[in-house]
């Protein structure tokens, strides 16, 4: 058989053994360079004057065998396999007692290694769960058994929060009857989801006829709301509440106010 070299165009004998040796990979004798011989493997050569080997064209997907000249039967794949055990067990047994000692140390750093790789796997996954416990507390999927669960376990929950469902049914906002400069900004509250979720932090912003803020300040629950208690039973499904909200008078420009639920 003959194969060229790509680089200096040198046209070399070669036989099957060498190409399985080398899996097809050889060095040019004359410029170095290395090559694939079977790009340009050829039985014969062509009648000179030779310029070129043709090159093969890369087949995507393998060829498939129609002609076989030997298949062996069951029982020598079998005897195969179990020679190839045997030699296998063999060569462990040939082993040296530092060699092995060795090998079963470097299992041991593989185990620990794994064991380690596992254990910092499952502190990030709870990390992560961690930093994310809001969106899950409030997920609705999640909670279908967190909540059974946590009551097997006797723990308890935090509320759940959607402030989507949460609607504003009334507000006014008037003077305050005994404190000089300040008003009372109050407004009904109703939760429409099915479930009872925290309270939630209201925003309050005031502005004037052009809709420019003038004034905004955010309340947590127990700045609006005096029962602890309340506070920790929640809103619950369906239910309403008023809410009071005492705030310094910005003044006449302030004409229109806005509330968001958080």
């Amino acid at each position: 058989m003959y194969t060229q070299c790509p680089e200096c165009l040198t046209i070399y004998r070669i036989d099957g053994a060498e190409l399985a040796a080398a899996h097809g990979s050889v060095r040019c004798g004359h410029c170095a360079a290395v090559f694939d011989a079977l790009r340009t493997l050829s039985l014969q050569l062509p009648p000179e004057p030779i310029e070129r080997l043709d090159v093969h064209a890369t087949q995507h997907a393998p060829p498939q065998l129609e002609s076989p000249v030997f298949r062996p039967s069951p029982a020598q794949v079998s005897l195969f396999a179990e020679a190839a055990d045997r030699a296998r067990a063999a060569e462990r047994s040939s082993l040296p007692a530092f060699a092995k000692r060795r090998r079963r140390a470097r299992q041991r750093r593989d185990g620990t290694w794994l064991a380690g790789c596992f254990v910092l796997v499952l502190t990030l996954a709870g990390e992560i769960a961690w930093a994310e416990q809001a969106r899950w507390i409030d997920d609705a999927r999640v909670r279908a058994w967190l909540d059974p669960a946590c009551a097997k376990l006797g723990c308890r929950l935090p509320l759940r929060r959607d402030a989507s469902t949460l609607e504003l049914l009334s507000r006014d906002i008037r003077p305050h009857p005994s404190v000089p400069g300040a008003l009372i900004i109050s407004a009904t509250l109703r939760n429409d989801a099915g479930f009872a979720q925290a309270f939630p932090t209201v925003e309050i912003t005031l502005s004037d006829l052009d809709e420019k803020r003038i004034a905004m300040r955010r309340f947590s629950p127990r700045e609006y709301l005096a029962d602890a208690r309340a506070i920790a039973t929640g809103l619950a499904a369906g239910a309403s509440t008023s809410l009071v909200f005492e705030v310094a008078d910005p003044g006449k420009d302030a004409v229109a106010f806005e509330f968001k639920f958080e």
